[in-house]
């Protein structure tokens, strides 16, 4: 599939200022229900909401003969897959939620960090996470591990569909990533989700003045046809 990225730049504005929490609500109303990349939480947490195109890559299980140091220099590996990510992208990585082999570590993040990459993404963990925090680059996974990839994981393969905290990520798709999570909207829905999602957190903000007001909830959250008109009037109104 050929996506076309040329009105990114606008999109990506406007996904910087939407919360991963309203994302999940407008895709479940579109009736996406498994958008949530489990086990990929912010490494430190209080990191700026980021948004970029998914970048794909995929261990399997560890295969003695295949999952050595060795591998590191062959022409399939992290190595490799590191030097065809573009600038802006996110790193998805399916780990198949493996904690105990680190598929990442300060050096290839500090490449990845060169590279001007977005942010690591992964159902896994990563290694060395001093050196990591200290490259700067932001990282979401599952938590930290001293052994290298090989221990646990064999890497085979980038650009290709993956699954990454049981969600379906394919190359192009578009990642959302706050302190709540990383969520995925599908490439041929990030226009119109990125319309619906600036209008759901305008409403939800005019809704959080209600509340501060002391306004009741029933009939307000969600609106009924009085608190419809009355936000109607608001937005004309700005």
């Amino acid at each position: 599939m050929t996506i076309d990225t040329s009105n990114d730049g606008a999109l990506i504005a406007a996904l910087s200022n939407v919360t991963t929490a309203t994302l999940t609500t407008v895709l479940l109303k579109k009736g996406l229900r498994n958008v949530w990349l489990r086990g990929a939480a912010p490494l430190n947490p209080g990191q700026p909401r980021l948004v970029g195109r998914a970048f794909t890559l995929r261990f399997v299980p560890a295969r003695e003969d295949l999952a050595t140091p060795a591998s590191w220099s062959s022409p399939i590996s992290t190595r490799a897959a590191i030097e065809d990510m573009p600038e802006g992208c996110i790193a998805v990585v399916d780990s198949m939620g493996v904690t105990d082999a680190g598929i990442f570590g300060d050096i290839l993040c500090a490449r990845m960090q060169k590279r001007g990459v977005a942010a690591l993404v992964t159902d896994g963990v990563v290694r060395d996470v001093a050196g990591v925090r200290a490259t700067g680059l932001p990282v979401w996974c599952s938590g930290v591990a001293s052994p290298p990839s090989v221990a646990g994981l064999t890497f085979v393969d980038w650009q290709q569909p993956i699954g990454c905290g049981g969600v379906a990520v394919f190359p192009g798709d578009m990642i959302v990533i706050d302190d709540d999570g990383a969520v995925l909207i599908p490439a041929d829905l990030v226009e119109a989700v990125t319309a619906e999602a600036v209008e759901q957190e305008r409403l939800e903000g005019w809704i959080m003045s209600q509340v501060e007001d002391g306004v009741a909830l029933p009939g307000l959250y969600p609106p009924n046809e009085e608190n419809k008109a009355r936000y109607a009037a608001f937005k004309a109104g700005k």
